[in-house]
């Protein structure tokens, strides 16, 4: 637009030179005078030159005149016209200016929204992406968690598994074990009655064996003791030996009784010395302190 209003005002321009060209060059008398100087020149050329070169001349003069007087009458329609264009031309330009303005205000407000447009769905984007980042993040965890959980709970069945297999194993270890000890109880119980039985009869016997001994020592006392009727008859004495393994008299304590009979009694043990005993350990356990009662015999 503004090429155009300046190629107007050039053309504007040179048509107003133009004009000033013509004014100045041109004489716009429509009544046709010839300059007084020409026609003397003319005059006094008739007597030199033919008269209808002279009118030739003139006409020709005449006709130019009339030819530049239609120049400048069309100069000037020309000019009018160009004054009437350029006026429409610029009122088109200013109108062209202000549709420029206008549009250039509409294109900022438009590149103001687009922009605005741009931050809004550049911050979508943004937004957009970092929920897809969160989801990604979300859908990592929650799929390292499920992971996590299926470990955890293969671990927790396997160390069920091991212990329940350790329970029921325990379990039936503990059955044997009370199996065991019951079967050991009932034979600790069959061995202990047998050895209850054994030992009876073992104690029967050697309590046999020890009255047995006692007696053969009741009588080697009596074999070796000194009597007298008068002081001993009816009259009787206890007493504790110790005895060695061999049957020697380690030692006497007189228990209760008469004192002659215990006398008696004592000095028949030591003049004994050694008194029956039973080769059998247990018998003689039971004989290596004997206590007995000595009656003299008459």
């Amino acid at each position: 637009m503004s090429r155009k209003f300046t190629i107007a005002l050039t053309l504007s321009f040179l048509l107003h030179v133009a004009l000033a060209a013509v004014l100045l060059m041109g004489n716009f008398d429509h009544a046709p005078k010839a300059p007084p100087k020409v026609v003397q020149v003319q005059t006094i050329q008739a007597t030199i030159v033919d008269k209808s070169k002279i009118e030739a001349q003139v006409n020709k003069i005449k006709k130019k005149k009339l030819d530049d007087a239609k120049a400048l009458r069309e100069l000037e329609q020309q000019v009018a016209s160009a004054k009437k264009k350029r006026a429409k031309e610029e009122k088109r330009i200013k109108a062209l200016e202000q549709q420029r303005k206008k549009k250039e205000i509409e294109k900022k407000a438009a590149d103001s929204a687009a922009k605005k447009a741009r931050a809004k769905a550049n911050a979508a984007e943004k937004l957009r992406a970092q929920k897809e980042k969160e989801q990604k993040i979300a859908e990592n965890a929650a799929a390292d968690a499920k992971a996590k959980r299926l470990k955890e709970e293969k671990a927790a069945k396997k160390a069920d598994d091991l212990l329940k297999k350790k329970a029921a194993e325990k379990k039936r270890k503990e059955r044997e074990a009370k199996e065991r000890a019951q079967q050991q109880k009932l034979l600790e119980q069959q061995m202990a009655e047998e050895m209850a039985v054994r030992q009876k009869a073992r104690n029967k016997q050697t309590m046999t064996e020890v009255g047995r001994f006692t007696a053969l020592i009741r009588q080697t006392i009596q074999g070796r003791l000194i009597t007298d009727r008068s002081t001993m008859e009816g009259k009787s004495c206890k007493l504790t030996i110790s005895l060695a393994p061999s049957g020697f008299v380690t030692n006497v304590i007189i228990g209760k009784g008469d004192k002659v009979v215990c006398n008696a009694s004592k000095t028949a043990i030591y003049k004994a010395g050694t008194l029956p005993v039973s080769k059998d350990p247990e018998v003689f356990k039971e004989m290596r302190t004997i206590s007995l009662t000595v009656v003299p015999e008459f």
